[in-house]
């Protein structure tokens, strides 16, 4: 494996009525508080009032930045910055999914500097500092909680890319799962799908001597298999949502990609299709990777498929070529994501062939070839894409 260096600051408070200690979490950084969250689910659910209510106890003065996307843009991001620089603000909050988590870390890195924040997305800018910020978890997908990652969306350019830096980990993170009870079907697969997609670009790496990180992913792709159709029909069981919410995280937290660089080319592409067409990421996911599997599997990374497909899938190899066997597996997780929901073609969106050539053009604007398991450039785009119609 590679040489590595571990370090998550992050503190995680997991678990039912984690909320009783937000008062004391954000008293340690000041009282005036920036709100950030989405299109109004947590005023529907209960869960702005509980909030508001602790803020008041530490008697915090709260400003408000509702209407975060579902692709968080970067015209919410600097509405952000606008008001932590006009209003001085102490300490950001982010209560929702992963979209509010990463609009609210790009906000804390964009408050601290006189640069453009897109600079900052766009790697032009490094992030000097930030912010800090909390986060209080309303959706299990991204695992943004608790790492420092963050997607932006350029809409006016239609351009969306993946950033990240040290100082946007949050101080803290509240995970109940009771959270989640309210979250509609559809987003509970894409969230189920982001979840695996993570994995999946970790376990996809061409570093040698790693079992036991691929024994983490296998663990946490076994436990999603098993945990998501029980969850599909039972939204509001509270175990299933604890075992999703923690999966989440450590699909995507550092601790199972240890000393292995993942791949992260079909993400480059799904954030290609959906600056384009704003479609959810989960979704886009849910239809890019096992066309993305069947492309880049050949004799030299076929080892790789076929342990995923014996060891997840449970594929029997007796009388069958190791391709076989690899192949099988890609159907059995396609036809896994078919049976909890997922969309399977960008015909779901009524994507048609007319927008390839941008979305391919999209891909590969900051690098003309991109991925790590095997690169890829615009055409291997193209083919991917044309696949996924």
């Amino acid at each position: 494996m590679d040489n590595f260096v571990f370090r998550n600051p992050t503190k995680l408070l997991f678990g039912k009525d984690q909320i009783q200690a937000l008062p004391k979490e954000v008293s340690r950084y000041g009282k005036k508080v920036l709100l950030v969250y989405g299109g109004g689910s947590i005023k529907r659910n209960g869960i702005y009032d509980e909030v508001i209510g602790k803020l008041q106890e530490m008697e915090a003065e709260v400003f408000e930045l509702p209407g975060v996307e579902p692709n968080p843009r970067l015209s919410t991001v600097r509405k952000g910055v606008e008001i932590c620089k006009r209003e001085g603000i102490d300490f950001l909050l982010a209560v929702g999914g992963g979209s509010t988590i990463d609009c609210t870390k790009a906000i804390a890195a964009g408050a601290k500097t006189e640069a453009d924040v897109w600079d900052i997305v766009m790697k032009k800018e490094k992030a000097t500092d930030a912010l800090p910020l909390g986060t209080i978890l309303t959706l299990a997908a991204t695992g943004s909680e608790m790492n420092t990652s963050s997607v932006i969306t350029n809409w006016e350019t239609k351009e969306k890319h993946g950033w990240g830096s040290v100082f946007v980990y949050p101080k803290f993170s509240i995970l109940d799962p009771a959270y989640t009870f309210s979250v509609p079907r559809d987003q509970t697969v894409y969230g189920i799908v982001d979840i695996m997609s993570h994995v999946f670009e970790h376990y996809f790496h061409v570093t040698t001597n790693a079992p036991m990180q691929d024994r983490f992913c296998e663990s946490i792709l076994q436990t999603m298999m098993e945990t998501a159709p029980k969850l599909i029909e039972h939204p509001e069981n509270y175990e299933y949502r604890e075992v999703m919410m923690l999966s989440s995280t450590y699909a995507l937290n550092g601790m199972i990609n240890v000393g292995v660089r993942g791949d992260w080319a079909t993400h480059n592409l799904e954030h290609a299709v959906s600056a384009v067409h704003d479609i959810p990421h989960g979704g886009g996911l849910a239809i890019l990777f096992p066309n993305w599997m069947k492309h880049v599997l050949n004799e030299g990374n076929v080892a790789r498929f076929k342990q995923l497909a014996v060891r997840v899938f449970h594929v029997e190899t007796a009388g069958k070529s190791d391709e076989e066997v690899a192949l099988e597996g890609i159907e059995a997780l396609r036809m896994f994501w078919n049976d909890i929901g997922a969309p399977s073609k960008l015909s779901d969106y009524n994507i048609t062939a007319d927008s390839l050539e941008l979305i391919a053009d999209k891909a590969v604007a900051v690098r003309p070839e991109y991925g790590v398991f095997k690169k890829l450039n615009k055409q291997d785009s193209l083919e991917i894409l044309q696949a996924s119609l």
